[in-house]
């Protein structure tokens, strides 16, 4: 979660990297903060191509309504290492990323369903992955993915998951701002 700048691609990217052993091949898509992040944390050590999709130009009237653009091509372009051409591919973080936004409102564009707090966004996500890998049979799978991993040999219930959730602590709260008067707001 993060603004779509450098400082926050070289978070993602090194956090990715500390997730993963070996020469591994990375896929993005053209957003050029990804360029610096990958070669700071990786350096030559990977194989790494971009997928560049192109879009119709946009005219005055096109920038005013809310759909893209329509889809004309999308360009592989290998760009450090010797990236399988073949592999290179965004489609699986596309779909994660459809799952997402159509299992959590917060989510879905041009809505109303915020979180106020980042803590209350951080849990929603928790949740929403909790039961997409541990409560969810996936078709292809037949099972949940946690289990498919060997982490968990039943589908979790929901009161299951619930029951992770530690108990609340009570915090006194702040004072309250005392109301004017309606004679001290007129003086």
């Amino acid at each position: 979660m993060g603004h779509r700048g450098s400082e926050y691609a070289e978070a993602f990217i090194a956090d990715l990297a500390s997730r993963l052993e070996g020469r591994i091949q990375l896929t993005t898509d053209g957003h050029g903060p990804y360029l610096g992040a990958v070669e700071k944390v990786f350096g030559g050590a990977i194989d790494y191509a971009m997928l560049v999709k192109i879009y119709e130009s946009q005219g005055k009237q096109d920038q005013q309504r809310y759909s893209p653009a329509g889809f004309v091509a999308a360009e592989k372009r290998p760009v450090v290492g010797n990236p399988d051409l073949g592999s290179v591919s965004t489609s699986y973080v596309e779909r994660q990323n459809l799952t997402i936004r159509m299992g959590m409102r917060r989510f879905t564009r041009l809505t109303n369903g915020f979180s106020k707090k980042i803590e209350n966004l951080e849990h929603a996500v928790s949740l929403h992955f909790m039961h997409y890998n541990f409560a969810r049979i996936h078709k292809a799978l037949r099972v949940t993915p946690a289990m498919e991993a060997g982490i968990s040999d039943h589908v979790w219930s929901l009161e299951e998951i619930a029951g992770l959730i530690p108990e609340a602590v009570a915090k006194p709260r702040g004072p309250y701002k005392k109301k004017k008067s309606v004679a001290e707001i007129s003086n």
